[in-house]
């Protein structure tokens, strides 16, 4: 099922073909489709030991060139693992944007079950965050884009019809007095760090019970560093959570923005995945249940 309805069409004989058309040197490894939670690039192992990641619109197209330039030079001070590429592969008349081979990495996206003690993974992704942010790469040094969401203020109109939209899968009440208290509370600053932009559950590997690995960047970039705070409701329950926060450093207008942000997002999950994608509407829901209870019990 498509997850999009502007999808273009990609299967495993397409992918194939852009392999062995732009690098013949791999062309005799196996092509195998690989089912992700992923909404943004389709997923195919190439042999035992590489995958092919091809973005599914346009509008996320450009997503991929950023995360190709921005890894090598972010992992060398990244503890976890982190998506090493191999080959950026261009445009073609079959295929309409670029797409790139990347190392496989072993593991499995996070899920409670999986992780042996929960507050361990969340001290591990705090130090990840930490690290991230004290990157010494700085707009000129190289083309640094801006990321993360929209202020909250220009978000209002759209996270509210949201709401309405989940009707009564949601508790809409707590979730709008929620919004409505991070709404209300200190803008952002424009004091800039680096942020992955998107730390959910999809995008942790857990391997023999511990956090291993944070793949997809690219939503990565220079921005308001709340958005790094959605694992503390998308990944973790209340132990995790105080954790997080502890570790990662952060002041009480932060974590309202945070949780701004991460509303944001789940309300729009929860609906538009709802058929396509119910693993990704189910983690909307699991994200508005923790913002909830973290609103009435921080």
């Amino acid at each position: 099922m498509r997850l999009h309805g502007d999808e273009v069409d990609i299967d495993v004989d397409l992918v194939g073909r852009l392999v062995a058309g732009q690098f013949p040197h791999l062309s005799d490894l196996p092509v195998t489709e690989f089912a992700s939670t992923g909404t943004v690039n389709a997923i195919y192992r190439l042999g035992d030991d590489l995958s092919v990641r091809l973005p599914r619109v346009q509008r996320w197209a450009k997503d991929l060139e950023r995360e190709c330039e921005l890894l090598p030079v972010l992992a060398p001070g990244l503890t976890l693992q982190v998506p090493e590429p191999v080959g950026k592969g261009t445009p073609t008349s079959e295929y309409p944007f670029s797409w790139a081979i990347f190392r496989w990495i072993d593991g499995q996206t996070y899920a409670p079950g999986r992780i042996g003690d929960e507050r361990q993974a969340a001290a591990d992704l705090a130090q990840f965050v930490v690290e991230l942010r004290s990157n010494a790469l700085r707009p000129g040094d190289a083309e640094t884009p801006l990321a993360g969401r929209r202020p909250l203020g220009e978000q209002d109109a759209d996270v509210r019809d949201w709401i309405a939209r989940c009707g009564d899968i949601i508790d809409g009440t707590a979730v709008t007095a929620a919004w409505e208290d991070a709404v209300h509370g200190l803008a952002w600053d424009g004091t800039c760090s680096w942020i992955h932009g998107d730390l959910v559950p999809p995008n942790l590997l857990v391997k023999g019970g511990r956090l291993r690995a944070v793949i997809d960047f690219g939503a990565a970039g220079l921005g308001d560093p709340a958005n790094d705070l959605n694992p503390a409701w998308s990944a973790f329950g209340q132990a995790g959570r105080s954790v997080f926060r502890e570790l990662v450093g952060t002041d009480d207008d932060t974590w309202r923005r945070g949780r701004g942000i991460a509303i944001s997002q789940a309300v729009a999950l929860v609906p538009y995945y709802a058929v396509s994608n119910p693993a990704y509407s189910e983690l909307g829901r699991r994200m508005l249940r923790q913002i909830v209870a973290d609103q009435l019990c921080p």
